[in-house]
């Protein structure tokens, strides 16, 4: 089995950009034999710092999942309304907007690569409900227009992110899975490519404060047909380095002896089996993982090792 790896999320931290270091980072990762491709987040440009490096130092036989969270969370900072979902109609036109963007880099890396690699995109139902007015209504609309552009093979999937749940501060607040599976079955009647949902496994336990959460959504997710990708990150109920239910993208708990985990994780071994049973995994477009790295200063040969025990996990469950 090859995986998606959402590596951005373990890259070295400095101050500024230092491309020298981010390049040792990805030489290591490039060794990861099971590893299919990246998960590739999206700030506004095709790289955040140097579209041009970027092309230089990927895999070119990778696929790529773009997701545009960082941007969205970005964008958010400054305007509260911003969002796909948004009923705030000038937010909802950023959110929109947003995407265009991500849809021409999609078609660069295309091009650069001389086919169609990226294989997903994963939109996100933002703004925070606890910040503005969102609506399955609005989701539709701007659905409608991001679906009509030609995305060279891409398919569209929501990444469901911990919705706004009464009574608990959420780290997104987006909409629920129930009002987002609701969207895309009306969407699906009359769209020849579907459009899906893909579940994150630590996102899902916070929104619900619980291991329940992400069998549950992954439930639903299927029943409905809806189901295309899987990926995890994992989070904790008691404090750790990670913090407490925070959306730091814990790595797992340990899995075997002698590997790089973490203390205190809910991502279990066992709720690895739980939840790729559920999900019906080798019928999925893809599964992976995204995961963070504690202390924040490790070297890039560490950060490296965490992907590494991480899809070794994987593998263990898988087979």
């Amino acid at each position: 089995m090859k995986y998606i790896l959402g590596a951005y999320a373990t890259a070295p931290v400095t101050e500024t950009w230092q491309p020298e270091v981010q390049e040792e980072y990805l030489n290591g990762i490039k060794q990861l034999q099971n590893l299919r491709g990246l998960e590739h987040p999206f700030t506004g440009e095709l790289h955040a710092h140097d579209d041009d490096w970027f092309l230089r130092n990927i895999d070119p036989e990778w696929d790529f999942v773009f997701t545009g969270v960082p941007g969205v969370m970005g964008r958010l900072g400054k305007n509260a309304a911003f969002g796909i979902a948004s009923d705030d109609e000038a937010g909802r036109a950023e959110g929109v907007e947003f995407y265009r963007q991500m849809h021409a880099a999609v078609l660069k890396l295309n091009k650069h690569l001389g086919r169609n690699a990226v294989e997903a995109v994963q939109l996100h139902t933002s703004p925070n409900r606890t910040a503005a007015q969102s609506s399955v209504a609005s989701l539709k609309r701007s659905l409608e227009e991001i679906t009509s552009w030609d995305w060279s093979g891409a398919n569209l999937v929501i990444e469901h992110c911990d919705a706004f749940v009464e009574g608990l501060k959420p780290e997104k607040g987006f909409l629920s899975v129930q009002e987002e599976i609701d969207c895309l079955l009306e969407m699906n009647q009359d769209r020849e490519q579907k459009l899906g949902i893909c579940i994150n496994w630590g996102r899902s336990a916070l929104e619900t404060r619980s291991v329940e959460g992400p069998l549950e959504h992954l439930r639903l997710v299927r029943e409905a047909g809806l189901l295309r990708g899987l990926m995890y990150s994992g989070i904790s109920d008691v404090e750790t380095p990670y913090g407490v239910w925070r959306d730091t993208h814990m790595p797992p708990a340990e899995v075997f002896e002698g590997g790089q985990f973490a203390e205190g994780s809910l991502l279990t071994r066992e709720q690895l089996a739980l939840t790729l049973e559920a999900a019906d995994w080798q019928k999925l477009d893809y599964l992976g993982a995204k995961i963070g790295v504690r202390p924040t200063d490790l070297d890039a040969a560490s950060r490296v090792a965490y992907n590494r025990d991480c899809l070794a996990a994987l593998d263990l469950v898988t087979k």
